[in-house]
């Protein structure tokens, strides 16, 4: 959940925007990965001109073939990657926002995901359908620490940001204010 949570209309609506690929770390990768695969095609084409194109070092002295070329083709894929990572932080993919509402007795998820007929994820239930918010927490090399939502008849829905993991105060936070507004218990801890 990892950003904002609004409880609204005399305590009867709680909306909780999601973070989605707009992240400052994804902004940092994409800058570095479309750093270093210009600096490796300008290095190609550089050693194939033999005019240096780069501040830094002087690739006119690289023989194009073989380490100019493979320069060139590890500076495209880098590009191509870059061009991904970039088109992943535009569309959001991952953002949304999960929204709880008593009055109509109705829960929201929705979340961006990639072009094509699937891109607007949306799931509806009815609060009463809600059994419990499960927290889950792995420790180790890969930790996890996300919240789900319990629903009859469905799988665990995740209410949490995909990512690095969230600060074991803030999960138990979010998760014992989310069960106590939907009148669940709280599992997993």
């Amino acid at each position: 959940m990892t950003t904002s949570t609004t409880i609204n209309k005399g305590d009867s609506v709680l909306h909780q925007k999601v973070l989605g690929s707009r992240r400052l770390s994804n902004y940092w990768w994409a800058s570095i990965v479309t750093l270093g695969a210009t600096g490796f095609l300008l290095a190609a084409i550089s050693s194939y001109l033999k005019v240096n194109l780069l501040i830094v070092t002087d690739p006119t002295q690289l023989i194009f073939v073989p380490q100019g070329l493979v320069m060139g083709l590890y500076g495209i894929a880098g590009l191509l990657l870059a061009l991904y990572l970039w088109l992943v932080i535009l569309l959001d993919v991952g953002g949304g926002y999960n929204e709880f509402n008593r009055e109509t007795g109705k829960v929201k998820i929705f979340r961006w995901g990639f072009p094509g007929k699937n891109r607007r994820i949306e799931i509806d239930c009815n609060t009463q359908d809600v059994q419990s918010v499960r927290v889950q927490i792995k420790e180790g090399l890969n930790p996890l620490r996300a919240l789900y939502l319990r629903v009859k008849g469905r799988r665990d829905i995740p209410l949490t940001r995909v990512g690095q993991p969230m600060p074991l105060k803030d999960l138990e936070t979010q998760g014992a204010e989310l069960a106590r507004f939907l009148g669940v218990p709280l599992d997993g801890l």
